[in-house]
């Protein structure tokens, strides 16, 4: 394939066709469109199709990186950034290898701090979100607070045992933020968790050894009892969580000792 195909095919991925640029907005959809028939037409043998792939995920790869950055508050031109594929491909660059990784470092050292900013600004206000709805939450009636600040109540009172640190458990469970947004859920996976109690979070470590077997409790969880400053998938530095936890079991390990 030649390097013109591949430069379109990136043009095409990060949105930087020049014709799109000529069409009003309404028409962009159907030119990207058009573009991508035009494109796949031209991909008979398997070495094209090979090749226009590696385009591709490059293409897919540089869209994803670029947003990520953007939303850093980083923005670069897509337009030079495209030229600078092409120019490379081509052994054109008007950059030296050692300028190039010179400007690749300190864009990484850049975006880096950035996302430190990011965290840091959720951060402090994921505290304030945190001890405001803890402090309204714990009036609430059938609102439990633990000497540790964890917050439960009883949905569902069970009959079983009580597990003890050292136990291992099996439970399903559903995790939110404040806001509502799912993070976790053992029941959209249509499979129970098994874990010891010694090796999560201290406010499940903490909850769970308040309920009985085929109890279900809520738990209102605050950051430092949970992730503490640390952001993991969804959950944002100083995160507090609200947990639905069912427990089914408290298993027998002494076969497996």
């Amino acid at each position: 394939m030649k390097y013109t195909s591949v430069a379109l095919l990136l043009l095409s991925s990060l949105g930087l066709v020049a014709c799109q640029q000529e069409k009003p907005a309404e028409d962009k959809d159907q030119v990207k469109i058009e573009q991508t028939q035009d494109a796949a037409a031209e991909l008979k043998t398997d070495a094209e199709k090979q090749a226009y792939a590696l385009g591709a995920s490059l293409g897919q790869y540089l869209n994803q990186q670029l947003t990520i950055q953007e939303e850093t508050g980083v923005e670069l031109d897509r337009k030079l950034v495209i030229k600078g594929i092409i120019a490379a491909a081509e052994d054109k660059s008007v950059l030296s290898s050692e300028q190039v990784q010179e400007q690749i470092t300190a864009l990484r050292t850049l975006v880096t701090a950035k996302q430190a900013e990011k965290a840091e600004a959720a951060g402090a206000e994921n505290v304030k979100a945190g001890e405001a709805y803890l402090a309204e939450n714990a009036k609430r009636e059938g609102v439990k607070v633990t000497e540790s600040g964890l917050q439960y109540e009883v949905i569902k009172q069970g009959d079983g045992p009580k597990p003890k640190e050292q136990d291992t458990v099996k439970v399903h469970y559903k995790g939110t933020l404040l806001d509502g947004t799912e993070f976790d859920s053992s029941y959209s996976r249509n499979q129970p968790a098994v874990f010891p109690l010694n090796r999560v979070i201290a406010g499940w470590t903490e909850g769970l050894q308040l309920m009985n077997v085929g109890s279900t409790y809520r738990f209102h969880i605050p950051a430092e009892l949970a992730y503490g400053s640390r952001s993991t998938g969804k959950i944002t530095p100083n995160s507090t969580l609200i947990f639905d936890v069912e427990l089914l079991s408290i298993e027998d390990t002494s076969a497996a000792d």
